[in-house]
């Protein structure tokens, strides 16, 4: 198969995990890289042996690029899609798909006017633990799925982080920041989410830091940082989520389903592995993980994009997908402001399952 030739835009921390874990595709062919500050650009090139080094603007325009992937911080993720949809590429972009409805929804028109494809993470729910759940909920292990918990409770960053500043600003915050790979995970397991309603609070309106190198810095909050939710997903389960920076120790599960017959608990939805633990016929046990990818898998949602774009079927990682979970997002926030249940404005099909015993470094049999 033909490889996909991928620029990257954005040359800080996540894009090592890219870089690194994308060497095992064999789809992947890393050609370039672009940041703001070209001596990161030039630093990661050596690093993973990219050729080429570039401006943003030469990135995008360059005839040698299939897809732009976009790991620039949040606010900039709309406005790199764009200018590469406008230039004739792909994109996939780290998360979330765009700051707001109004942000996203330009570019998710804009892919399909030109049929383009777009993609966005989290991709962890590709890796073999939430894929193990899938196929639990789908041989029927559980019974009817009739609810489910998410729970990401922890008190911020600006303890350990070196650059926390963006945890606090629009785009950021616990929702914005780890929601996504919750949703998408709910998503994945249980299909498209039909209305929500939720509260959310900024508990602390200034933060200051304590980690190296900006200690002392003292941090204005922007966006809510204790937000609480609740889903009636389209199937007719009900979910509930937690996503908070302002509790200081708390004990509840990641990440549970539970359906008529069992409970399943689900590993954390920001790893590719597991545990995955089944409660059924009044006992825990653990499930052996069925699919592969369970290490560090950053990029594989990148890399089934690229079968895609070669073979012509749909990618799980989509446009479609990740502007409905940021519609999920922005209506905990409309319930919030508005008190009370918020229709959502989208849908998306579930993405497909991976097949089993796929080989190491592919995603089609």
């Amino acid at each position: 198969m033909e490889r996909v030739r991928v620029g990257v835009v954005g040359c800080g921390a996540i894009c090592g995990a890219y870089l690194g874990a994308g060497q095992q595709f064999r789809v992947l062919d890393f050609v370039a890289c672009a940041d703001l500050l070209p001596e990161r650009a030039q630093a990661r090139a050596q690093e993973f042996g990219v050729p080429r080094v570039c401006s943003v603007d030469d990135l995008v325009a360059d005839p040698n690029v299939d897809v732009v992937l976009n790991l620039t911080v949040p606010k900039a993720h709309a406005g790199v899609a764009t200018a590469a949809l406008r230039a004739g590429k792909h994109t996939y972009a780290e998360k979330p798909f765009a700051v707001s409805r109004e942000e996203g929804r330009p570019v998710y028109e804009l892919a399909k006017k030109k049929q383009l494809r777009i993609g966005c993470a989290p991709d962890t729910f590709l890796g073999a633990g939430i894929q193990t759940c899938r196929k639990l909920i789908d041989d029927g292990w559980i019974g009817r799925p009739i609810g489910a918990a998410a729970n990401m409770i922890c008190h911020g960053h600006e303890d350990w982080h070196a650059d926390p500043e963006f945890y606090y600003t629009t785009g950021g915050g616990p929702l914005f920041d780890m929601g996504p790979y919750y949703l998408t995970a709910l998503v994945n397991l249980l299909g498209p989410v039909k209305r929500v309603t939720g509260s959310a609070t900024i508990t602390y309106p200034q933060r200051v830091v304590t980690s190296q190198p900006k200690y002392g810095t003292v941090l204005q909050v922007e966006c809510p940082t204790h937000v609480m939710g609740i889903m009636e997903f389209a199937n007719g389960a009900i979910g509930t989520i937690a996503m908070s920076f302002d509790v200081w120790a708390a004990q509840v599960p990641c990440l549970e389903i539970y359906g008529t017959e069992g409970t399943l608990a689900a590993p954390d939805p920001n790893c590719f592995g597991g545990p995955v633990r089944l409660w059924r016929n009044g006992a825990w046990s653990e499930v052996p993980l069925s699919h592969g990818y369970a290490e560090q898998s950053r990029s594989i949602g990148l890399a089934d994009m690229a079968y895609g774009i070669r073979t012509g079927r749909p990618h799980r990682a989509s446009g479609e997908m990740a502007f409905h979970v940021l519609d999920v997002m922005c209506g905990f926030y409309d319930a919030w402001e508005q008190g009370k249940w918020v229709a959502l404005e989208t849908t998306c099909e579930r993405p497909a399952p991976l097949p089993l015993g796929l080989p190491a470094g592919t995603l089609d049999e």
